[in-house]
């Protein structure tokens, strides 16, 4: 045990600074001495080191509650920042090799160079929200693959909706981490053209990494799709096109980008999926929302084949039904930290507490069981794209 003195010391930090991210909420202390003395553990230690080096790398404190908060042992923590520090390193690298060869130039550059070196550095300061964008998306993952109760997990089921025969080339828009093909057998997409695309240029990283040469990855905006008419026979959104800006505009691109008798295998929720939790939230506090957005409400099981009808003339729906049963708070704690609402602003004075109330719950009833209800839209023979285009006007 450390006091706060001895704590703020061996982090390199100042008294005031521990008191005050106690005060906040996002570290408080693990013990108290019999004088009310803060006692602080070697765990609290690497938390501590955890949230200054996010703090260090530009994220605001508001952030970092969600980033630090899990059960992480020091090995993984510090193989976490090395591969952070890594991923900076090289994007500064390539800045300054940009820099060096327009130096090298003289007086012969363009203001096409200049906004050239502009993007390559907005891409270098991108590397700290990757990083959040995939560390969130693991959170998540994470929860469902612990407590699921269905015993065919979510991307194993999707991989069996997908019929890969006569379809050679192959497109997948806003992959993610790309956890889908790892449910894929490579015999089904080998000699194929596989292409994933994502809007994060960490996460396309994440997935050439993952996959090597077996596809081709590269950054790109579902709402304007960097490939000709009619090229591919396959298009697969999972739970993507309710994130778009402009659903219709998405929708139609993937149109565009299709063969005449190609195919769109898309995904989304139901009203009930995961509802249990924001019910949770809000029974802590009524002014809590998980997000800004109901995804369901903008593209869901429920208005889906609607809104697809404008685009295919042949759409079958099959549902997903699974359970969450939890027992243990953390990783659920983790999971609503990593939502895009309003809830960690609420919650980080309050984490003890509310890590309390989700204890009380599933000592209560056993456990937190949450519905979970997805679907896949199979949607074949794309209208037109001159069709689209009038009914757009």
């Amino acid at each position: 045990m450390y006091k706060t003195g001895e704590f703020a010391k061996l982090a390199g930090t100042t008294e005031k600074t521990i008191r005050y991210y106690d005060r906040i909420g996002i570290l408080k202390p693990s013990n108290h001495s019999d004088k009310g003395y803060r006692l602080y553990t070697d765990a609290d230690l690497l938390k501590l080191q955890k949230i200054l080096f996010l703090k260090k790398l530009g994220f605001e404190l508001s952030e970092i509650v969600g980033l630090v908060e899990g059960e992480e042992d020091f090995s993984h923590t510090l193989a976490e920042q090395k591969k952070l520090i890594s991923q900076k390193i090289s994007s500064l690298k390539i800045v300054e090799d940009s820099i060096t060869q327009l130096m090298k130039r003289g007086e012969g550059y363009g203001w096409a160079d200049i906004a050239e070196l502009i993007r390559l550095m907005n891409e270098s300061s991108q590397v700290a929200d990757n990083y959040r964008d995939s560390r969130d998306l693991n959170v998540r993952i994470r929860l469902h693959n612990l407590y699921s109760t269905n015993p065919i997990e979510w991307f194993d089921w999707v991989s069996s909706q997908i019929q890969f025969t006569g379809k050679n080339r192959i497109l997948e828009v806003g992959c993610g981490n790309g956890r889908l093909w790892s449910s894929i057998n490579k015999s089904a997409y080998r000699n194929r053209e596989v292409f994933l695309t994502d809007k994060s240029t960490g996460m396309v990283e994440e997935v050439r990494k993952r996959f090597g040469k077996d596809v081709n990855c590269l950054q790109a905006d579902c709402e304007s799709i960097p490939f000709k008419d009619s090229y591919f026979d396959l298009v697969i959104a999972n739970h993507v096109l309710f994130y778009l800006k402009d659903i219709s505009r998405g929708l139609a691109e993937i149109v565009r980008v299709l063969r005449p008798n190609g195919q769109l295998i898309c995904t989304s929720y139901s009203e009930n999926h995961m509802q249990e939790i924001s019910d949770l939230c809000r029974e802590f506090n009524p002014m809590i929302y998980l997000s800004s957005d109901r995804l369901q409400e903008r593209f869901g099981y429920e208005n889906g084949k609607e809104i697809l009808e404008r685009y295919f003339d042949v759409i079958n729906c099959n549902l997903y039904r699974d359970q969450l049963k939890i027992d243990r708070p953390e990783p659920l704690l983790s999971y609503i930290l990593s939502c895009h609402g309003n809830q960690t602003e609420i919650l980080t004075p309050q984490l003890e507490q509310f890590k309390n109330f989700l204890s009380k719950k599933i000592k209560a009833n056993g456990a937190i069981f949450v519905t979970k209800e997805a679907c896949v839209f199979d949607c074949k023979h794309p209208k037109a794209l001159l069709s689209l285009l009038s009914q757009r006007k």
